[in-house]
């Protein structure tokens, strides 16, 4: 039987965290987490989408248990600030959705010097699971739920060595590696977590071909051929923002689905939420075991998982 928002379970008592809620994905997860009885902090850089996308919301679900706080992902100081004041208010985080993303802009840096793209997708993404994952060990069984994309398979050679694709930078190729490593992620803080015994999982979920503002973002920023398509072409031959949530809805409270893994479209583009599977190709130990190197040397982190397990337990 497909899985739909209906199977949800009952989510009172349960804070969340949605990167780039104000739109698209986002939003719509933010919805059904809010229909379900969760607190949902809705992180947006955009403070006045993300007032709109409130009163959206608060429309649809009249009693949602809603906030929204500034977060930009393409700042460490920024998303200091954001935890800092999310944490001062909440002593335990269950689900944390890093699904805010930007796709195939020109060759931009972040203020801290990344590639946008590598920066904001997954660098920001990391820095920020590494300053909540304390509150989430605190819920037991919380989970982190990285938002990928079909594009992980433009990566071409994955060169770490070079993540900001420095002197060779293409959009779509840098789109990929941000959704390759957003896989990669997934899978070794997963692992680093069942290494160190905690409930905690971390999960992955692909959306399929989607309409979201994402598509017409990228056909404005890069004026490109191939984005103008995309943004023409999921019209037709994709699915719904709302459609396109359900992987990462199902990937967050499906409790039935073992840490690591991959929900993604049946058809691939659209159709019911199903376990992928993730390729031998994109799930090398050396890979995975670099690019946590990179990411810590990037953002000038130490992320002990298995001495922030241990602390939560002590």
């Amino acid at each position: 039987m497909a899985w739909t928002a209906d199977n949800m379970p009952d989510l009172p008592g349960k804070v969340a965290i949605v990167t780039g809620g104000n739109g698209g994905l986002g939003l719509e997860t933010v919805r059904e987490l809010t229909r379900n009885g969760a607190h949902v902090i809705m992180a947006s850089r955009n403070l006045e989408k993300a007032a709109a996308a409130e009163d959206d919301v608060r429309g649809d679900v009249t009693d949602a248990s809603l906030g929204v706080r500034k977060l930009d992902l393409s700042s460490l100081a920024a998303i200091k600030e954001f935890t800092d004041g999310v944490l001062a208010d909440h002593d335990t985080i269950h689900l944390l959705f890093n699904n805010a993303g930007v796709m195939a802009t020109p060759e931009w840096e972040t203020e801290d010097g990344f590639e946008m793209q590598f920066g904001t997708n997954h660098l920001g993404h990391f820095y920020l699971t590494y300053l909540l994952l304390p509150a989430i060990l605190r819920s037991g069984d919380g989970r982190v739920v990285n938002t990928t994309s079909t594009a992980r398979f433009s990566a071409g050679n994955y060169d770490l060595t070079n993540p900001h694709l420095r002197g060779e930078y293409k959009p779509w190729t840098a789109y990929g590696y941000s959704k390759l490593a957003n896989v990669h992620f997934t899978l070794e803080l997963n692992r680093r977590l069942a290494e160190a015994g905690s409930k905690v999982t971390s999960l992955t979920a692909d959306p399929g071909f989607s309409s979201t503002e994402l598509q017409a973002t990228s056909a404005q920023n890069s004026g490109s051929t191939s984005s103008k398509f995309f943004h023409s072409a999921v019209k037709y031959f994709g699915q719904s923002a709302a459609r396109g949530a359900l992987p990462q809805l199902r990937a967050g409270t499906d409790r039935s689905l073992e840490g690591g893994t991959l929900q993604r479209p049946k058809w691939i583009t659209r159709g019911d939420p199903v376990e992928g599977k993730i390729g031998g190709n994109l799930r090398k130990p050396d890979d995975l075991s670099m690019l946590w190197s990179v990411s810590e040397n990037e953002t000038g982190i130490d992320f002990d998982v298995a001495g922030m397990v241990a602390a939560s337990s002590s």
